[in-house]
């Protein structure tokens, strides 16, 4: 019993130190995808109108080296070390010593504890690692979209295939449910989409939406999407009332809807079966 719960301690350590990893190469994602999103649909825009596509530096996940963004010194390959760098350099670039935003540790920190949980979770299991790479495409959905309100495809669709080939072996939910999932997932969003544009004549949300909520659906099976869609949406009321209330939100400004998707999603695929057994056995 020693043996296993060492082994176990050892799993969870080893997950949580590579989810850290992953949460500083998220930290890349989220800053650079979007980015990289507006450069493709200039070009995209350039082609169409039968002009040149606009001469900018070669701009990917990878390339250029990450700088500081107050005085443009590139940042050491120690300097990227997760969360120790930063306590190190007290959470000031070593240069210029101005202040590293906040959120570069916090994104770390969600990775390291999402791999944890999975492996906490699922153990030595290849539903562990999918459980892992859902934790973190949801971390890079959060914050992606509350910087720029956008659910890039090349997050969402990925994630979606791969909770449907996940579940080809039922290490979440069979597969049939998986499939329905994605389907509904998608449908269900689909549907307040358009009647709310024909009440209103305005559009409620975005696609990357339905997209997430597919991808959601294709992991955690149809059964959990009442529970992702109920929790999604009252969370999102309580922090849009509070927005408006304490900090003067314009009631016209569009608030995005993927994080709290995201979270939702987190909460079905861990605790979802539990909190709907003891729901329904109430009833």
């Amino acid at each position: 019993m020693e043996e296993l719960q060492s082994q176990h301690a050892l799993l969870l350590a080893c997950a949580a130190i590579l989810g850290l990893c992953v949460g500083s190469f998220l930290n890349v994602v989220i800053h650079r995808l979007p980015k990289m999103m507006e450069s493709e649909w200039h070009a995209q825009a350039a082609e169409l109108r039968g002009e040149p596509p606009p001469a900018h530096e070669p701009y990917s996940i990878a390339k250029p080296r990450s700088r500081c963004p107050h005085c443009g010194t590139p940042i050491a390959n120690w300097q990227n070390v997760p969360l120790l760098s930063y306590l190190v350099l007290r959470g000031r670039c070593a240069h210029c010593r101005a202040p590293i935003g906040i959120r570069y540790p916090i994104v770390e920190i969600l990775g390291g504890l999402s791999a944890a949980l999975a492996a906490w979770q699922f153990s030595y299991s290849l539903a562990a690692l999918g459980a892992m790479a859902f934790g973190w495409a949801m971390i890079a959905l959060t914050f992606i979209d509350l910087d720029t309100q956008l659910l890039p495809d090349s997050i969402t669709l990925p994630l979606l295939w791969l909770g449907l080939l996940l579940n080809l072996g039922g290490n979440y939910v069979p597969l049939e449910a998986a499939v329905i999932g994605a389907a509904a997932g998608y449908l269900a969003l689909w549907s307040v989409y358009w009647l709310f544009k024909l009440v209103t004549g305005k559009e409620g949300m975005g696609y990357g939406d339905f997209k997430l909520l597919a991808a959601i659906g294709a992991f955690v099976g149809w059964q959990q999407l009442p529970l992702v869609i109920l929790a999604s949406s009252a969370i999102g009321a309580i922090v849009g009332i509070a927005l408006i209330v304490f900090a003067r939100h314009g009631r016209s400004q569009p608030i995005p809807f993927g994080p709290y998707l995201a979270s939702a999603g987190i909460v079905a695929l861990y605790w979802g079966p539990n909190l709907t057994r003891s729901y329904l056995a109430q009833i």
